[in-house]
């Protein structure tokens, strides 16, 4: 009975450290993500009191919440957006908020009403563009105005003028305050890298055991990493938009080119390391003996892909991301030495490209590339074949 009520209270004891230590978590995630959307927050607070005060100040407008709600609407619709498309964006907000207040006016608001004024506000917004954002932000505030607001008695005199307050206003704030470009890039592009490297440490780890289902599940993994590439490139979009738009983030823009290239190169790692696991599968599956260089030289791609992610958040040197593929890439060759089935050649290769694309990525011409992998290749394989 006594070891039975120790044991409990030892149970509860636990229960309550993992609850605490959940709860420490939780508030550890709430705390980062409210630090790391502060400027967003700022935005948005100071578009919407200053486009209020504005339009109350300036105008007489005696309740204009109407332009802190198109403030709002277009500092969200245009974040990330470049000059233009933001411009066509608010113009978009004003212009379906606008048209919607004339609509309730007169004949109130309903089902049919909302698609009445939808297609209205989709229709004016061709008549001024054909940007697809132009005419699906007009439809959207055409609708939000319709089912949240009430309607206006002097709407072209009022509300109008309110959106467009609302919306300038947001296009000032992003330029005054602009989003971190670097920093969202930066965490765009941690993902890829240590998805990348991590796919690489399994591929090597299968291929050390022989291990047919480990190389299935990393290949698995190399085959969802297409998203993550994605995110990377809609992050350097936006913080191009915001670097151009801004100038207090024009000295962004030299940061994020290096960015762009490497981008480039690694979505053309991620297919040929997708390309490269299909290979160890192939060749654990064939049961040929496995060449013993072959995972070492795996593992050094994975740690030239994590030096080339500390290389472009720190922009020092990229000398040891290009020296460890360089090292995978002469250390698969040299396997070739003693090693010459079909399966161990397509490895190889695929090694070989993935380094290419590694060292193109830490800004290596192409070129450059091939001469400095042939170089590095012909040395190993000499060296191998003189011990033997």
């Amino acid at each position: 009975m006594i070891s039975s009520v120790m044991g409990a209270g030892v149970f509860r004891d636990l229960w309550f450290r993992a609850g605490a230590r959940t709860l420490r978590y939780r508030m550890a995630g709430a705390l980062g993500r409210l630090r790391a959307n502060g400027g967003l927050i700022l935005r948005k607070a100071v578009a919407a009191g200053v486009a209020w005060g504005v339009a109350h100040v300036l105008l007489g407008h005696q309740n204009p919440s109407f332009a802190a709600i198109a403030a709002i609407i277009s500092l969200g619709a245009a974040a990330g957006r470049e000059g233009r498309q933001a411009v066509e964006l608010v113009l978009g907000v004003a212009c379906g908020l606008a048209i919607a207040d004339v609509f309730v006016s007169a004949i109130g608001s309903g089902a049919v009403q909302i698609g009445v004024v939808v297609a209205l506000a989709t229709a004016v917004a061709l008549l001024i563009g054909e940007s697809e954002l132009l005419v699906t932000e007009a439809a959207v505030s055409a609708l939000l105005m319709v089912t949240l607001v009430p309607a206006s008695p002097a709407p072209f005199t009022g509300r109008f003028l309110d959106a467009l307050i609302g919306s300038g206003m947001a296009l000032a704030v992003r330029a005054v305050f602009p989003e971190n470009p670097r920093r969202k890039v930066r965490e765009a592009a941690r993902p890829v890298f240590g998805e990348l490297a991590g796919v690489l440490e399994e591929v090597a780890g299968a291929l050390e055991a022989g291990d047919l289902e480990w190389a299935e599940r990393a290949l698995g993994r190399a085959r969802a990493m297409d998203g993550r590439v994605e995110d990377l490139r809609e992050a350097l979009s936006s913080g191009y938009g915001a670097s151009r738009l801004s100038p207090a983030r024009r000295r962004a823009l030299g940061e994020l080119g290096f960015y762009s290239t490497a981008a480039g190169q690694l979505d053309l790692a991620v297919r040929n390391v997708r390309v490269l696991a299909r290979a160890a599968r192939a060749l654990i599956r064939s049961g040929h003996p496995r060449a013993q260089g072959l995972p070492a030289a795996v593992r050094q791609l994975a740690g030239s892909v994590g030096a080339l992610g500390v290389y472009l958040e720190r922009l020092e040197n990229p000398g040891e991301a290009r020296a460890l593929a360089l090292e995978a890439a002469a250390g698969a060759t040299a396997v070739l030495v003693e090693h010459k089935e079909l399966e161990t050649s397509m490895l190889v290769g695929q090694i070989r490209s993935t380094a290419v694309d590694l060292l193109q990525a830490s800004g290596m011409s192409y070129t450059e590339s091939l001469q400095a992998l042939d170089e590095a290749a012909i040395k190993r394989t000499s060296e191998v074949q003189s011990a033997r």
